[in-house]
């Protein structure tokens, strides 16, 4: 049994994690930085420590902070939620030593998974089709030249502890290649302090295509079916669905078996996403495994009827799996509201929220943390909101979006609601007909 979890988090995933908890009937502990003292993860858990300033180094990134905020408090558990420490090795397997649950894999998983080169060969042992590409890092831009002759440009060089597109470059021709080397390189070096770098074989028009798995301690291993999450930009998601516009029974049969085999073959122990590059055959290849809840969750939870974050507290405490395999009962689609400015390349858009009115009625979902006066500060993520729209058809939930969106308000700073606003009337998107550049390559303004 958890008797009182520590979320060591801050914004909407805080604030979703305590409300499983306290249905649970799990006491909460909310840590913030002194920028979130006014947070409402802060004002709905039943304890609160401040662990430091406002940047995150100091703070949510702060292990001994966190680990010290457990202790007094008596928490026995901690749930990392996504971002931050999540898919922290180091943190987990010192929670493990301080005799608190982490709520997640284990840190042996979480290494190999979150190495990519590592998860890659890991991955093609367990028999789950790969991105044809180096075998492990490259060293130099001579063996990064050697590697992409092989299999043939275009290439993506990749940072292996990389994320959210950073350390990430696309080469198209032989002479780009050693100046995006040496700038992934050193791109990479700044983000994660590992500098690494493997090549892959570019997939052209690719959908990014993910499965939610499920697994216990007693041995059992589900996959939850997929989310489409292709419309993006700058490699970071934007829109998702379940399920996706091109899956098939077939396909999914086919990814969801690779995805359990995959999980099986490290241990895997709680929720874990794997992500998929499919192309326009349908021929799908491994990407990378997500240890962690996703910010997309809740678009699974709609479409198959379930709680992914109470099923992760059960889990944490060794209660079997209670959760089934089944094919989708709804579609769901998810927007990501952040503070940006769409119509300005989604610059950032910080400060006070003047005006606020969240959207409702039948087939409405808001996982938010934010309120009118509510003031979004510049050191955190962007994202504000997270809408989520479900009905018995596809056509049926972007109808509901599209409602959902026009009622949706902030005022004070921008937002990408017209951004999604406009995808919801948007002819390629409502046939389903995209892929993971279409932002790039397309005029969604007009």
């Amino acid at each position: 049994m958890i008797n009182k979890l520590l979320i060591a988090n801050r914004g909407e995933i805080a604030l979703r994690i305590i409300r499983a908890a306290k249905e649970l009937g799990i006491r909460t502990v909310a840590v913030y930085s002194e920028a979130d003292r006014a947070s409402l993860h802060v004002r709905f858990a039943d304890e609160a420590v401040c662990v430091g300033p406002a940047q995150g180094k100091l703070s949510y990134l702060n292990i001994p902070s966190l680990i010290a905020a457990a202790e007094v408090t008596n928490a026995d558990a901690i749930h990392p939620g996504y971002g931050f420490l999540a898919e922290n090795a180091t943190f987990a397997e010192i929670c493990h030593d301080c005799n608190l649950i982490f709520v997640g894999p284990s840190p042996s998983a979480i290494t190999r998974m979150g190495n990519k080169s590592v998860a890659k060969e890991t991955m093609l042992a367990a028999g789950v089709p790969v991105v044809p590409g180096s075998n492990g890092i490259v060293a130099t831009v001579e063996d990064a030249r050697r590697v992409a002759h092989d299999v043939g440009f275009p290439v993506m060089l990749k940072a292996v502890a990389g994320g959210g597109g950073k350390g990430m470059r696309y080469v198209e021709i032989p002479s780009e290649l050693e100046r995006a080397y040496a700038t992934a390189r050193g791109e990479a070096e700044s983000a994660f302090g590992n500098g690494d770098i493997y090549i892959e074989k570019f997939i052209e028009q690719p959908r990014h295509i993910e499965i939610q798995i499920f697994a216990d301690s007693h041995g059992n291993t589900v996959h939850l079916n997929e989310r489409e999450c292709s419309i993006q930009r700058r490699h970071q998601k934007l829109i998702e669905e379940s399920p996706s516009p091109i899956m098939t029974p077939e396909l999914r049969h086919a990814m969801g078996d690779a995805s359990v085999r995959g999980a099986q073959s490290v241990g895997y122990v709680g929720a874990g996403t794997i992500e998929y590059l499919v192309d326009k055959h349908r021929n799908f290849y491994f990407m990378e495994m997500n240890t962690r809840i996703q910010v997309e969750h809740p678009v699974t939870e709609l479409a198959m009827g379930i709680d992914l974050i109470k099923e992760q507290l059960r889990v944490a405490a060794g209660e079997t799996l209670s959760v089934k395999q089944h094919d989708p009962l709804m579609h769901a689609i998810e927007c990501r509201i952040n503070a940006e400015d769409p119509m300005h390349d989604f610059r950032p858009s910080p400060g006070k929220i003047e005006s606020l009115n969240f959207p409702g009625g039948p087939g409405i979902r808001i996982d938010s943390h934010i309120y009118q006066g509510y003031i979004i500060v510049p050191h955190y993520d962007s994202l504000v909101a997270k809408l989520i729209s479900y009905a018995p058809t596809r056509t049926e939930a972007i109808a509901r979006m599209r409602r959902a969106l026009d009622e949706f308000v902030i005022e004070g700073v921008h937002s990408t609601i017209p951004f999604h606003r406009k995808m919801m009337d948007n002819a390629d998107f409502i046939a389903g007909n995209f892929d993971t550049k279409y932002l790039d390559t397309h005029d969604w303004k007009n």
